[in-house]
């Protein structure tokens, strides 16, 4: 019934909305990692189909998930791409706000880089390395359990194996999925490597969370925005910085850029979609069900980006960067999209 008022009231808004606002194009926001590839995506649906090319903003995952939970109606978004699978909290604050029924559409993994330019050496680190080199706090280098604000001004100071460099990182803001997924995946993976500081987890989940992906404030990590081609940009005339973003922005500068090597393992296409690349993550969209039928041609667009011409293993969207589903998870995938399944409402 709490489904059917949904559908019904959205139905009523948009019905009764006046012609000259009424939405005939799909809009869509959310992460800039998946920003190119929906745009590409997009470009070939308002080409080969009857429906106008959707309008696509990058305001990051975070950014982009908030604007697609408050609320249903035309002057919300359709879809939402995301770098990151979305939280249980993003889930509740859709629901409170009417939007009950996501569609969730994993399309793909790209794995995260450390990258430089290519007139420098490669960089080879550990994920201890770029939790001590990153981290606000870390553990007090002389042995104790305790933590100390970060010390580390330059890479060999961190590891006497790295370079006598100063460490500077250019990077996304809190509000990407790429900054969520190298803390949960890099920072975190570098902090547990203390037996101490992963024990905390057992106790205060919290104050685990807050040591292990609180990144520096004091001028080292250096925010630049949503936009990962201007840390190309940078990069390209800044040969000491490292940048951090998704592999797919690797691959279409690999003739200025380099991928940092994580452990022994480089930012590899095979190395991503079998796992051994430590920092590796999925990519998502989501999709309100109840907007279907109502905003021309949401449906339709789903099915394209998960059709096996745009993300099968000889799609189009794999020749910019994208690392494919196995066979049996893009058909599990292509099954709920075309049924229209919404996911359920605790994850």
């Amino acid at each position: 019934m709490k489904k059917i008022i949904s559908f019904l009231f959205v139905s009523l808004l948009l019905a009764t909305a006046n012609t000259a606002t009424a939405r005939d194009q799909i809009s869509i926001v959310g992460s800039s990692t998946m920003y190119p590839f929906a745009t590409v995506v997009a470009e070939h649906f308002g080409k080969t189909s009857n429906f106008k090319t959707p309008k696509i903003e990058a305001t990051g995952s975070g950014g982009g998930l908030k604007l697609f939970c408050t609320g249903l109606g035309i002057k919300t978004p359709d879809i939402t791409n995301a770098s990151r699978r979305i939280k249980q909290s993003e889930i509740d604050l859709c629901n409170k706000n009417g939007v009950d029924e996501i569609i969730e559409v994993k399309v793909g993994y790209d794995g995260i880089v450390l990258a430089n330019s290519k007139k420098t050496s490669q960089m080879k680190a550990s994920l201890k390395d770029i939790f001590l080199a990153l981290a606000k706090d870390i553990p007090n280098p002389d042995g104790s359990k305790t933590f100390v604000p970060n010390p580390y001004k330059t890479w060999n100071e961190v590891n006497k194996d790295l370079p006598n460099k100063k460490i500077m990182v250019l990077g996304p803001p809190p509000t990407s999925g790429t900054r969520d997924a190298f803390a949960e995946l890099a920072m975190e993976g570098g902090c547990k490597t203390f037996d101490w500081v992963k024990a905390i987890k057992d106790t205060d989940k919290s104050t685990y969370k807050a040591r292990c992906h609180s990144v520096r404030e004091d001028g080292v990590y250096i925010i630049v925005g949503e936009n990962d081609n201007l840390i190309v940009q940078k990069l390209k005339v800044n040969p000491d910085a490292i940048g951090i973003f998704g592999f797919s922005f690797l691959e279409q500068n690999m003739d200025t850029v380099q991928g940092s090597m994580v452990g022994d393992v480089a930012p590899a296409f095979e190395a991503i979609s079998n796992g051994s690349y430590p920092i590796s993550r999925a990519l998502y969209f989501y999709v309100k069900k109840q907007h279907i039928g109502i905003v021309p041609g949401i449906g339709e667009y789903a099915e394209a980006f998960i059709s096996p011409e745009a993300t099968g293993n000889y799609g189009y969207l794999i020749d910019r960067g994208l690392i494919p589903l196995n066979a049996s998870e893009h058909k599990s995938v292509m099954s709920r999209v075309q049924r229209a399944t919404p996911m359920p409402d605790k994850i």
